[in-house]
């Protein structure tokens, strides 16, 4: 009950300058600290109370100053990671999912219509609306800088491969793929709507990948471009239920010729419902139900490999990444499975 109260307090004395103040100048009073952000006192010690309780704060009875406890001891990098993932589930998830209910009953994103006006999904969404498009994207592209190192350590990529990265947005991971795979004759494009592609061409230009790297326009679910040996299926098929997954599992299919590769990266769900080291569950059903797409969300591994199975696909590697080697503050458990076109 008290989550979203505890989550936005944290995170308003981010915003406010209340933890930077502290950093500069440790132990202000909450009425020093009211003058430095230009916030009453009186709601500056309101806010500091949990973070004192949670010993994020330390404060001293004696002189009522502030120094930061634990926050002190948490390296600048990690710090704006996590405040990045709760920047964007305040502006992308916080507000939505008051509708929630409403949106699991008709399939569609009742909250993004409601305080947007917008028809569709959150990907549609962000190309109107700034808020949402910088919020989301920062945390895309800093998952996808941090996630696709491990992700092209075991990705099945012979060298000099024709590689399609599926909806690969505006080019980053077509980018990474030809920067961690680079090979003589190895060529990556990128598909995705049309109009990302001024975009994406000039992030190719700005990596220097230009000559390396192409873009084709279109709808995964209208045709997949052919020709390809490789392709990359990322933070994708998890938007999904069931029979998108396989419209577009088997419109890969059917793309390849036999001995094609595909390499699906996703999140997943622990095999162990119990599991309490995995926060998939937790994070991403009112996430894709509520907040981007109306419907979708992950699935265990078992599930992901016996649809690839059942779309003509024989898996012949899966990885999962350990969650004791995941920052605290990030959420996805993600999992990589490789197969290959046997019929």
């Amino acid at each position: 009950m008290v989550g979203p109260a505890r989550f936005m307090t944290l995170l308003s004395c981010f915003e406010l300058g209340v933890v930077d103040a502290l950093r500069e100048r440790p132990g202000l009073t909450a009425a020093q600290l009211g003058e430095a952000v230009d916030v009453k006192p009186d709601a500056v010690e309101q806010l500091l109370f949990l973070l004192v309780k949670e010993r994020f704060v330390a404060w001293d009875e004696e002189s009522g100053g502030y120094t930061l406890d634990a926050l002190a001891e948490v390296p600048e990098q990690d710090l704006r990671r996590a405040l990045t993932y709760m920047n964007m589930i305040k502006v992308v998830a916080l507000r939505q999912l008051f509708y929630l209910t409403e949106s699991a009953r008709t399939g569609t994103l009742v909250g993004l219509k409601e305080l947007y006006g917008a028809e569709g999904t959150l990907y549609g969404a962000v190309a109107e609306h700034r808020d949402l498009r910088e919020s989301w994207a920062t945390l895309m592209d800093t998952v996808t800088t941090r996630i696709d190192p491990w992700f092209f350590e075991h990705a099945d990529i012979p060298a000099g491969s024709r590689v399609l990265d599926l909806a690969g947005n505006t080019g980053l991971g077509a980018i990474h793929t030809y920067q961690w795979k680079k090979s003589p004759g190895l060529r990556v494009t990128t598909f995705d709507l049309p109009e990302k592609e001024q975009e994406a061409l000039a992030n190719f230009r700005a990596h220097g990948v230009a000559e390396h790297c192409s873009f084709v326009g279109g709808d995964v679910f209208e045709k997949i471009p052919s020709g390809f040996d490789v392709v990359l299926i990322k933070h994708f098929l998890d938007m999904f239920d069931r029979d998108d997954v396989f419209r577009i599992l088997r419109g890969v299919h059917d793309t390849l010729d036999v001995g094609g590769r595909v390499n699906v990266l996703v999140p997943v769900y622990p095999e162990d419902p119990h599991d309490t080291d995995n926060y998939n569950v937790d994070f991403f059903p009112a996430f894709f139900v509520g907040c981007t797409m109306g419907q979708g969300g992950p699935q265990k591994l078992s599930v992901y490999r016996r649809w690839l199975e059942e779309c003509g696909f024989t898996v012949t590697a899966t990885v999962s990444k350990d969650p004791a080697e995941i920052p605290s503050d990030v959420i996805p458990v993600p999992a990589i499975l490789s197969a290959t076109k046997t019929a």
